[in-house]
């Protein structure tokens, strides 16, 4: 094996260790704080931690927009929820399907649902404008005081749990934010490198590598969640990361493109419309019945590989 492959291997490999630990430190100190502090794991988890993995997003599409790659500012951004929804939530749901509380449950599942309605319109004509920006703004301000109300209300029905050590959970915490940001990145860069070593086609690499790349964090912190039985961490992650996607990564993007963010005509004609409907398909079935099943799952990801085929076919 050549020096430069043997290196790209261990660097990958790295990326996964550092992925998968920093997953399980994450999720291991995220339900300390909804132990301690009282709050729903709903909601810990649509805050604090999607809070937390949709830095890579953020990043990748602000430096995209800052070095003129707009496209990939704007498919990052829109895939990462098509990705979240159809590929993380599904396999969420097919593994572990849930129960949910309607009340915690149905105000952030409306706003992701107008979130992504609003993008969808707002991109029909090619371009997100500073004032379109604002407007997804105003439901992400919606966002953060719901989660507000909902963490105090969730905090004054249930006695606080576990309160020493909170100095270790918080280490814990950054480390497992810092394993997994980093270990994406190795992931990301030489998982690409390998796919192309062994001929995969770079178009192919680009819809996989950089749209699922970027929500490994949420992959990570999913796979970790069921494997810990802590399925409501999980909904409530990707729910909260595909809001921030939507209402505050594009509008700054928007921001760092001088008030116009440009839209190509198979975001607003493809990605867009399948982002909306697998949101509508993913939020819809729990809020009309109260729970997620295993079938919606499988429909879900059925979609999503059916968005993939539609892409490099």
């Amino acid at each position: 094996m050549p020096e430069t492959l043997l290196l790209t291997v261990l660097l990958f490999a790295l990326g996964l260790v550092l992925i998968v630990k920093g997953g399980d430190l994450f999720v291991d100190a995220a339900v300390w704080i909804a132990e301690a502090s009282g709050v729903p794991r709903f909601i810990i988890g649509a805050t604090v931690v999607s809070l937390a993995t949709t830095l890579p997003e953020l990043m990748v599409s602000a430096l995209g927009v800052l070095r003129g790659e707009v496209d990939l500012a704007v498919g990052n951004a829109v895939g990462s929820v098509t990705a979240n929804t159809g590929l993380i939530m599904g396999l969420s749901i097919l593994c572990l399907p849930a129960v949910i509380r309607r009340r915690d449950f149905a105000a952030k599942a409306g706003l992701l649902l107008a979130a992504a309605g609003m993008l969808t319109l707002l991109c029909r004509d090619g371009e997100l404008t500073a004032v379109s920006g604002l407007a997804l703004l105003a439901v992400f301000a919606a966002f953060g005081w719901e989660n507000l109300r909902a963490a105090g209300r969730g905090a004054g029905e249930r006695p606080a749990g576990r309160r020493g050590g909170l100095g270790g959970q918080l280490i814990k915490f950054l480390l497992g934010i810092i394993g997994i940001v980093w270990g994406a990145d190795l992931l990301i860069e030489h998982g690409a490198a390998l796919a192309l070593a062994l001929g995969v086609p770079a178009g192919i690499v680009g819809v996989t590598v950089v749209a699922v790349g970027t929500s490994l964090p949420e992959l990570v912190t999913t796979f970790t969640a069921i494997v810990k039985r802590e399925a409501s961490l999980s909904i409530g992650n990707i729910v909260g990361a595909n809001i921030i996607d939507l209402t505050l990564i594009l509008p700054v993007c928007a921001l760092l493109s001088g008030g116009r963010l440009t839209v190509s005509p198979r975001s607003a004609a493809l990605d867009l419309p399948v982002c909306f409907a697998m949101t509508l398909l993913g939020v819809l079935p729990p809020l009309l019945t109260g729970r997620f099943r295993r079938w919606q799952g499988a429909v879900m990801l059925a979609g999503y590989g059916a968005y993939l085929w539609l892409l490099v076919g």
